[in-house]
């Protein structure tokens, strides 16, 4: 194998923990000796142990004089656990190839630096697209003080997600909505407006895939004003529910939704509503790296406008609703189509009777 296929077999580890491994990066580490694979790891769930640990348990003393491949700069900071640039160093590996230094303040270049200095030859840039987007909401927590955040939209071909009337189950069939809780799955956190939880009451938990996950399940509410007896408060001592709310939400409000294990998360009021980089920032601040928004039409139109959406997922179904039906996003106050945001199309793909599109941000 050549050093990309190395580096490409880390990345498809690092993948299997998007979503469980926060607030820490999901990290793929493979120690390769003489052409043969000896240990293999990513981050595990909850963040610890790191991957080098779990792949250097793995390879033993098959670890001297062998390369690691890892998709992130290896921490060279004490925190909960020793650095892994000293396992590393300890083990006896050779050679590390990792795409780019980490944008932690406390790890950029020294981890790196920590390596060469104990005469570990260090190579970078390998694979450094691929793993760049695998690992772009842990670097946005330093580089905009946010999570990376994907926009799903499943719509009819004319954009619309609901009649006149509010009714939209089911406008996309079973294969595209199975395919919708994986994508749960590999984020840290869902996220809707308090308008969707009052339309549609939904669960946002993660089912029918046979895994035990519990993705964060986060509501924007400026007033706390959602219905009590909804899903999310009955499963809230289950399944983690955060509220972003003004902090003039009513004491007795609050109340209510602490008694349910509800973290409760005061957030600045910008316009009327509440603002959605302030809101971002303060799941940010709670290690939240990835965030999978479902709706509805007026936070999407909002995080839209303020160039908040690094993905954007869609599907759509045949079917035709009408200019009557609720749009996917809504008024957005656009004039000129220069101001528009524009995607890039990476996917197209069918799903059962409907189509799958992911664009990323321009």
């Amino acid at each position: 194998m050549t050093d990309q296929r190395y580096m490409a077999y880390a990345l498809s580890l690092a993948r299997r923990g998007l979503g469980r491994t926060w607030p820490n990066p999901s990290v793929g580490c493979v120690i390769v000796k003489n052409d043969t694979i000896v240990g293999v790891g990513r981050t595990a769930d909850g963040g610890r142990p790191h991957a080098e640990v779990v792949a250097l348990a793995q390879a033993g003393s098959s670890a001297v004089g062998a390369t690691a491949y890892v998709t992130l700069e290896p921490c060279s900071h004490h925190g909960k656990t020793p650095p892994c640039c000293e396992a590393l160093v300890a083990a006896g590996i050779s050679r590390i190839v990792s795409p780019f230094h980490d944008r932690d303040p406390r790890v950029s270049g020294a981890g790196f630096r920590y390596l060469r200095e104990a005469g570990i030859e260090v190579e970078t840039g390998v694979c450094a697209k691929e793993a760049y987007e695998e690992h772009l909401g842990f670097f946005l927590k330093f580089g905009e003080e946010r999570p990376k955040v994907t926009l799903k939209l499943a719509m009819s071909a004319d954009g619309r997600i609901a009649t006149a009337s509010g009714e939209s189950k089911w406008i996309t069939d079973t294969p595209a909505r199975r395919l919708v809780h994986a994508m749960r799955a590999e984020h840290d956190a869902v996220l809707v407006g308090g308008g969707t939880v009052r339309d549609d009451d939904p669960s946002l938990t993660v089912r029918e895939l046979g895994i035990d996950h519990k993705t964060v399940r986060v509501v924007l509410s400026r007033k706390l004003d959602l219905p009590r007896t909804c899903r999310l408060a009955e499963t809230a001592k289950e399944y983690p529910v955060w509220i972003c709310h003004s902090p003039e939400a009513s004491e007795e409000r609050q109340s209510f939704w602490k008694s349910r294990d509800v973290e409760l998360i005061p957030t600045q009021v910008t316009a009327q509503r509440l603002d959605e980089k302030d809101a971002l920032k303060r799941l940010s601040e709670r290690g939240i790296t990835r965030v999978f928004c479902e709706g509805g039409g007026t936070l999407a139109a909002s995080l839209l406008q303020a160039d908040l959406v690094d993905d954007l997922i869609c599907f759509h179904a045949g079917l035709i609703i009408g200019a009557e039906g609720r749009p996917s996003v809504s008024a957005m106050g656009l004039e000129t189509l220069p101001n528009a945001a524009r995607f890039d199309l990476e996917e197209s793909r069918k799903i059962g009777p409907d189509t799958l599109q992911i664009w990323t941000r321009r």
